[in-house]
């Protein structure tokens, strides 16, 4: 592995991490009751809409870091699946006036959160290129 492989995966880390930590600190300002409502919507217990600030804060969070990055990703994941599954379903085969898909961002998250989950954090992260679940 060359050098510009760890500069590729500090910079799929950052995005990723950085670009979810967003829209997760937004939802800690402004609150979760979208979520929860949807939660709730779905027959689950309410109290799983507040998942969204692992999903969102703190796995973003270790991902910038690069601590335990893998199971970080993996989270995010997660929490893509679930939002896709509660907000997004009846969207999955759609396209945006201008051709793309609609849930074009989610996916992004998704697939980028998962091929970190598969490189892993390389050298340029606080847990290291070998360090565990990086």
């Amino acid at each position: 592995m060359n050098h510009y492989d760890d500069i590729g995966k500090l910079v799929l880390r950052l995005s990723v991490g950085i670009l979810l930590l967003m829209h997760g600190l937004f939802k800690l300002m402004h609150g979760i009751a979208g979520i929860s409502a949807l939660v709730q919507a779905n027959g689950w217990p309410v109290w799983m809409a507040y998942g969204v600030f692992i999903g969102e804060i703190i796995a973003p969070a270790l991902l910038i870091l690069g601590l335990l990055t893998r199971a970080s990703a993996v989270v995010i994941v997660l929490n893509m699946l679930i939002a896709v599954y509660l907000a997004h379903s009846h969207q999955l085969f759609h396209l945006t006036k201008s051709g793309g898909w609609l849930l074009e961002l989610q996916g992004l998250y998704l697939f980028g959160a998962l091929a970190i989950a598969f490189l892993g954090a390389g050298r340029f992260s606080v847990g290291g290129a070998r360090g565990r679940m990086n």
